[in-house]
């Protein structure tokens, strides 16, 4: 019998299946201080949870689902962890030091089928969703990095930004979203949480529905259906035509505000023609008021060669036809540039390696 994760199962879900099994409510709670306030990694360590509860929670569950297997640190203080999981997959996290805190990047899916042509992600395609426990197993190895440091810090923000599209893994998303934000653990505020989608439209409407209180990002990258499906496959099954009304839907439920990423590429999309059409995609209304544009220096990958990261004079000039015309707009400080910065990269290059 294979186990799962405990870090998969939410304060309510624990508590539930605990119960079916004659141990009292409490006993949840208890395991859930030692899993995220104590940050035991070990069943044993659990003092205070009798010895029947722990026996049975050994028997189905475990602890422990990935291994470090490489860890890049860059000099701004960034680290990229490449976990082997217990089938041999490998998958990438990122913690980021920030002026607000600290930050981490997670991956969903083992491999992505988005099929971004500049981004290396998809270089490999996904072979399978990450299971909630995965995920959240991803914040637990980062904390307990920082926990080993003994200077007291702790990860505050999460970016859903890493190999994989979150929303083609919507069931386990959710699971991990609740157990980070719940405040008797992790207690991360849903305002400090990002996930990001390539612009699944559909999926846009249900995460709306659901009202996380998560902040929303959308890959964007183009103004126009054109280009954007020349660079984003996933624009063939969800054009503009169907992802702004998505937006639109998500602004008006929940008059957040909304990221639109944009990575520049150079003489792609980053000049002043595409500027101002992505300023007209935008328009007026709540898009104008609550939709805040990403501009993203792109870091390039070996195997995407046809792509180049934009010249800092078309980096200011595109800002500043957004800033002109009243768009909110911001570039993206870059974290780990020393080391391998683009996602999906670092893995790419160890399977190589395992290949070769």
């Amino acid at each position: 019998m294979s186990k799962s994760s405990l870090y998969g199962l939410t304060l309510e879900q624990l508590t539930g299946w605990l119960e079916e099994r004659g141990h009292r409510k409490f006993r949840a709670a208890q395991v859930w201080d030692w899993l995220y306030r104590k940050r035991v990694t070990d069943f044993a360590a659990m003092t205070d949870v009798n010895a029947d509860c722990l026996a049975l929670l050994e028997e189905h569950f475990v602890l422990k689902t990935m291994e470090e297997h490489v860890k890049q640190e860059s000099v701004d203080g960034t680290i990229k962890f490449l976990f082997k999981l217990q089938d041999g997959n490998l998958i990438e996290t990122v913690l980021m030091r920030h002026k607000f805190g600290l930050s981490v990047c997670v991956t969903t899916q083992v491999g992505c089928n988005i099929g971004c042509s500049f981004c290396a992600s998809g270089l490999l395609k996904k072979s399978r969703d990450l299971s909630a426990g995965e995920i959240v197993e991803q914040i637990m190895k980062a904390q307990l990095h920082l926990d080993q440091a003994g200077e007291g810090d702790k990860v505050s923000h999460i970016v859903v930004m890493g190999i994989g599209e979150p929303f083609d893994n919507m069931t386990n998303l959710i699971n991990f979203l609740t157990v980070v934000k719940d405040h008797k653990g992790l207690a991360i505020g849903a305002r400090h949480i990002t996930v990001s989608t390539s612009g699944l439209a559909d999926k846009i409407y249900a995460f709306t529905d659901m009202n996380t209180g998560v902040n929303l990002a959308v890959s964007l990258h183009a103004p126009n259906n054109e280009l954007r499906t020349k660079i984003m496959v996933i624009n063939r099954a969800y054009p503009l035509e169907k992802l702004m009304p998505a937006i639109d839907y998500y602004l008006e439920k929940t008059r957040r505000r909304i990221t639109l990423e944009y990575i520049l590429l150079k003489d792609v999309n980053d000049g002043r023609e595409q500027a101002l059409e992505l300023v007209e995609l935008i328009g007026e209304g709540d898009r104008k008021s609550l939709v805040n544009v990403n501009l993203i220096p792109y870091n390039p990958v070996d195997e995407h060669s046809q792509y180049q990261r934009s010249e800092q004079e078309s980096i200011k000039a595109f800002y500043d036809v957004m800033k002109k015309n009243g768009v909110s707009v911001s570039v993206r400080l870059e974290h780990g540039t020393d080391i391998d910065a683009a996602c999906g990269q670092l893995r790419s290059k160890q399977l190589k390696k395992s290949a070769g």
